[in-house]
C-alpha cells in the first residue's frame, strides 16, 4: 500500500511535569483542556484550564438501524453517546478538541467524539444493566487517554514515555525496518515489536518480540498497539477467528470482533455515511481486489469536509493521517480513496 522509505525527524526532547507538544502539533485543544497521559503527565498545546464534567441529567435512549445501534440523547435532544449492537467502541460527546499533524498535511479534524472500549459488547436494553450504568456514569467525565489520544502518542515527534517497568509504552513510531534483501522495503512490525517484550497469546505460544523491530509498528500492529495493548481489547497471535483482534488486516476485516458496517464487495467503498470516529477502514493491496492489506482508524471529517483516517504507512515510516505518499482520506478519488473496500466497528 505505500512506496519508499522516508527518514523520520529527529525525536523531541521530554520535558519534566507539562510536555508542551504545539510544535508538532499532536494534539491540540480547541478548549485548552490536557489529556492525561497513562505516565500521568499532561500533554496538550494550550494551557490547562479547568474543565466541567458533562452534566449528570436523565438521558433518553432510542434505538436506530443500519447498524442496530442505540443512541443516548440529552434534555435538548444532542446527541451524548453511540452504541453499537455487538461492538465495545462507544462514542461519547466530550470537550473539543483538534487533531493536527502540521508536518504531513495542512488539513485538521475539529471533534467533539471521545471513542472508548466498554468492558462488554453492547445489546439492545443495555442501558439499564448495572454494567453500564456504572461504566456510562464514569465514562461521560473521563478525560484520559482516548482512542484519538493514545493513537496520537505515536505520530510523528510524539514524546517516549515509559511505564513502571521501563517499557517504553508511547512515542514517535516507525513502521519497521529496511529488509535485509527487500531494495528499500520495510518489512512489518506488530505492536510487541514496538514495545520490545514478549507477549504470550491465548490461541498460540509466547512470541519474542524482535530487537530490530523495536519502536516499529505496522498498519495491524497499530491497530492493536491501539485498541488492544493500550486499551485493552484482547489480541490473537495469529489471524483465525477468535475471541479478539487477529495480527493482520484482511483478518480483523474478515473475522474480527465487532460488527461488519460495509459489505467486501471486492469494489471501492463509498458509504460514508455509516461511519463513526473510531471505525476500523481496509484498503485492498495496490492492484488487487482479492486482499486485503492495511487497516486505518477513522477520525471523522477533516476542515476541508474530506473523511480523514489514520494508519501506520511506509512512506512516512510510522503512524500518520497525512497526505504523503497518498492522501489518507476516503472520499477524495486518490490512491487510498480507490482501496477503499470495507469498515468494522469494534
Amino acid at each position: 500500500m505505500s512506496r519508499t522509505r522516508l527518514p523520520r525527524i529527529a525525536r523531541v526532547a521530554i520535558l519534566i511535569g507539562v510536555i508542551a507538544l504545539s510544535a508538532f502539533g499532536v494534539v491540540s485543544f480547541a478548549g485548552g483542556i490536557g489529556i492525561r497521559t497513562h505516565g500521568d503527565t499532561v500533554v496538550s498545546a494550550a494551557p490547562v484550564k479547568p474543565t466541567q464534567a458533562p452534566a449528570a441529567g436523565a438521558l433518553r435512549f432510542e434505538r436506530l438501524a443500519n447498524p442496530a445501534r442505540t443512541v443516548a440523547r440529552d434534555d435538548a435532544g444532542a446527541v451524548a453517546a453511540t452504541m453499537t449492537d455487538g461492538a465495545r467502541t462507544v462514542v461519547i460527546t466530550g470537550p473539543p478538541r483538534r487533531l493536527r499533524e502540521p508536518k504531513f498535511t495542512a488539513a485538521w479534524i475539529d471533534t467533539s467524539s471521545w471513542v472508548r472500549l466498554a468492558p462488554r459488547p453492547w445489546h439492545a436494553g443495555d442501558e439499564n444493566a448495572d454494567w453500564f450504568t456504572k461504566w456510562f456514569a464514569e465514562a461521560r467525565g473521563d478525560q484520559s487517554p482516548d482512542v484519538f489520544a493514545v493513537a496520537m502518542q505515536y505520530a510523528d515527534g510524539a514524546p517516549p514515555a515509559k511505564d513502571a517497568n521501563g517499557v517504553r509504552f508511547q512515542g514517535d513510531a516507525a513502521f519497521g525496518p529496511v529488509a535485509a534483501a527487500g531494495a528499500g522495503r520495510l518489512e512489518q512490525s506488530d505492536f510487541d515489536d514496538y514495545l520490545g517484550i514478549g507477549w504470550s497469546f491465548p490461541d498460540g505460544p509466547k512470541r519474542r518480540a524482535n530487537p530490530a523491530h523495536y519502536g516499529a509498528t505496522d498498519c495491524s500492529g497499530f491497530v492493536r498497539l491501539v485498541y488492544g495493548y493500550r486499551l485493552g481489547y484482547s489480541l490473537l497471535g495469529g489471524s483465525s477467528p477468535g475471541p479478539g483482534l487477529p495480527r493482520r488486516a484482511y483478518a480483523i476485516a474478515k473475522s474480527g470482533p465487532g460488527v461488519q458496517l460495509i459489505a467486501d464487495t471486492h469494489t471501492r467503498a463509498t458509504d460514508y455515511d455509516l461511519l463513526q470516529p473510531g471505525d476500523l477502514v481496509f484498503f485492498e493491496v495496490e492492484g488487487s481486489t482479492d486482499q486485503l492489506d492495511h487497516v486505518g482508524i477513522y477520525l471523522g471529517v477533516d476542515n476541508e469536509g474530506h473523511h480523514r483516517f489514520m494508519s501506520s504507512r511506509e512512506r512516512a515510516n510510522g503512524p500518520t493521517f497525512g497526505d504523503l505518499g497518498g492522501a489518507s482520506v476516503l472520499d477524495d478519488g486518490g490512491f487510498y480513496s480507490k482501496a477503499w473496500r470495507t469498515a468494522r466497528r469494534i
